[in-house]
């Protein structure tokens, strides 16, 4: 058995990371698309720091910029970064006996994608390591945090696709990349999708992440994205998955409950099919922020959500800007467990 046990997204934080854009591809390559990124990161960080405390990774050459933008009591951390995606090169914070963790993977451009860096990018999960004061513990998986999906009681999502992708674990089994969640993250019961969604697994692309396609809620509670126009080939996926699920139990062995959150009726943009989702929320401290995107369904989204995490207010983003750039509110976000008060105490 670990020690370490990763919770679920709604327990209480101590705070949130996040990466500001400064260069690759969430930045953006006219004056234009800078102006757009930086405006959307700003949206969402500014939204999170509403309702708890926000920390902030920011390259030098950006300081002025982050701080013309942001709410002032946002703690801004000087550092170096190849993109802006903190989900996935930040650390995943755990607990244990000894208070705070943080699991470091190993971070390779989602694949060694052909159109990534990860210089900086790949080392980017000692800020908040260090920053948060957390334990640190090395993985030798490569994997992102938007790749999994946790219920807090042991129960985890993740693709095929993506922790078992020759690019990122050659040669791994199913058994050995539960065996490294059980270590790092507490994982009792892994819950394998086949892939993501059609977009995410395309050439800018994260080749499947669990995060823009389902999600818990509460424990053995699932969200999944829903495609209800046959028209667009997630549409079947959609399918697929449902049934997967349905016959799932979680780490307890009860059956998980599955809640369908559908998907935005616009159906492509300029570059295809579009991947927008709802699922790829981030749930925080007395709030859950939200995709929009100027849809008739944002508004039937934004009941689903609300009934999903009652007592939290939803604040929708616009994150259309977000999706442009290959993924959503969740892929930008961290969360930082509170320790409990109870284990303070003891410690």
């Amino acid at each position: 058995m670990t020690a370490w046990t990763m919770p679920a997204e709604w327990e209480p934080h101590e705070r949130t990371w996040m990466a500001w854009p400064s260069g690759g591809y969430a930045l953006g390559d006219t004056p234009a698309e800078a102006e757009e990124a930086r405006s959307a990161w700003a949206s969402v960080a500014n939204a999170v720091a509403a309702y708890e405390p926000l920390h902030m990774l920011v390259p030098s050459a950006e300081l002025a910029e982050a701080r013309r933008r942001l709410d002032p009591e946002i703690v801004l951390h000087e550092a170096p970064l190849d993109d802006a995606w903190y989900r996935d090169i930040g650390p995943t914070f755990v607990l244990g006996p000894r208070g705070l963790g943080a699991v470091n993977w190993v971070f390779n451009g989602w694949g060694a994608q052909d159109w990534a860096s990860w210089e900086h990018d790949a080392v980017a999960s000692l800020v908040a390591t260090e920053g948060s004061g957390a334990a640190r513990i090395d993985s030798p998986m490569v994997n992102e945090g938007g790749g999994i999906h946790t219920d807090g009681a042991g129960t985890f999502l993740v693709t095929e696709t993506v922790q078992r992708d020759p690019a990122r674990n050659p040669g791994w089994t199913r058994q050995q990349v539960e065996q490294e969640l059980t270590r790092t993250v507490g994982a009792r019961k892994v819950i394998w999708l086949p892939r993501g969604l059609t977009r995410d697994s395309e050439r800018f692309g994260t080749r499947g992440h669990v995060d823009i396609v389902a999600t818990f809620n509460a424990p053995g509670r699932v969200l999944l994205h829903e495609q209800r126009d046959d028209h667009h080939p997630d549409a079947a996926i959609s399918r697929e998955l449902a049934l997967l699920l349905v016959d799932e139990t979680d780490a307890d062995g009860k059956p998980l409950e599955i809640a369908m959150l559908p998907a935005p009726t616009v159906l492509r943009d300029d570059e295809g099919w579009v991947d927008y989702s709802y699922v790829n929320h981030y749930v925080a401290n007395g709030a859950v922020i939200a995709c929009s995107f100027d849809d008739p369904a944002d508004a039937e989204a934004r009941e689903i959500l609300a009934d999903a995490y009652p007592g939290r207010t939803v604040v929708q983003v616009d994150a259309r800007p977000i999706f442009a750039r290959g993924g959503g509110i969740h892929c930008i976000t961290q969360q930082q467990p509170a320790i409990p008060s109870a284990q303070k105490d003891r410690s």
